[in-house]
């Protein structure tokens, strides 16, 4: 179980790292709001930082 959450941790990571150097600060911003909005089942936190993340993109 330990090497399991490290390993996630650790994807989590690397992509929160890709997506700061494709996106800049504010994708960084948009991926932690929309995380902690999935961690903390908020809906609007969630909607948010996928709003962000999606405008980014575009």
């Amino acid at each position: 179980m330990p090497v399991c959450a490290l390993v996630v941790a650790a994807v989590v990571i690397c992509f929160e790292r890709f997506v700061e150097s494709q996106f800049g600060a504010l994708g960084a911003i948009g991926f932690v709001v929309l995380s902690v909005g999935l961690k903390a089942k908020n809906v609007t936190c969630s909607c948010i930082g996928a709003a962000v993340l999606t405008m980014l993109i575009v």
